[in-house]
């Protein structure tokens, strides 16, 4: 639900306030049902006012029917589809900082949009996800990313193989996640342009995209029951060891 061929219809606060901000998507009208505005609704009004973008007062039951879901916190906005950018675009002028994140088969909304999230808050460049067998960046997904999916510049590609080919001609490298592999990612190089694959949690990599990646590394876990964190666990660990490695900002110095 909360979407169409040629709309998406983003609910909750933060989705809404942060397309706004972000200013990539064309808002045809905001729908209200909250009655007592907190301080994001009052800002994603006066946002809509001062763009002339109509305001529409909805009761919360209606709104829970348009959205598909009652986490719509008072507020829904129908607005343009979600704009994918060309990896060409994405991989063009590559500096040593530059992260990318390449997601194979994630198809639960909640973990790509807190993989997107995580990414976004690393200051990963962009990420790139395949147009089959993958969770598209869909309303629930920017409401899971909190927002964060208005402002990731993100890739659709058939062929996630060759959009990893593409980076490597760009001059950057690339490092898969997997569990099997002899090297952690403590003692793995992520200094940029580098792009982390991040597979679906039972399977991992496929073997095709596992065979196109430079290294492979794995998180160390200590024995338990447990056999491994979910997909956007793990893509958290990996993407502030990145960060962290990447002296970026705010990031402890690796020792």
């Amino acid at each position: 639900m909360g979407s169409a061929a040629d709309e998406d219809i983003l609910y909750g606060l933060h989705p809404v306030l942060e397309a706004q901000r972000a200013g990539r998507r064309h808002f045809r009208e905001i729908l209200v049902a909250a009655k007592k505005p907190g301080r994001n609704l009052r800002e994603v009004l006066r946002k809509a006012e001062a763009q002339h973008i109509p305001i529409t007062r909805k009761t919360r039951e209606k709104l829970e029917a348009l959205t598909g879901t009652r986490a719509h916190q008072g507020v829904a906005a129908r607005v343009s589809p979600f704009a994918a950018v060309p990896c060409s675009e994405l991989f063009a002028s590559l500096s040593g900082r530059d992260m990318f994140l390449f997601l194979d088969g994630i198809k639960d909304p909640q973990n790509l949009g807190a993989l997107i999230r995580t990414a976004l808050c690393t200051g990963t460049r962009g990420a790139v996800i395949a147009k089959s067998r993958q969770a598209a960046p869909t309303p629930a997904v920017s409401k899971a990313s909190a927002g964060a999916l208005e402002h990731m510049p993100l890739a659709r590609v058939a062929n996630l193989v060759q959009a990893m080919k593409d980076l490597k001609k760009s001059g950057g490298w690339i490092i898969g996640l997997d569990a099997k592999a002899g090297k952690s990612i403590y003692e793995t190089d992520f200094k940029g342009p580098a792009a982390i694959v991040v597979g679906a949690e039972e399977a991992g990599i496929r073997p095709l995209v596992r065979r196109e990646c430079d290294f492979l590394a794995h998180i160390p876990m200590a024995a338990s029951g447990v056999g491994s964190l979910n997909a956007s666990a793990a893509g958290a660990v990996v993407l502030y060891e990145a960060f962290r490695q990447q002296g970026s900002p705010g990031a402890p110095e690796k020792r």
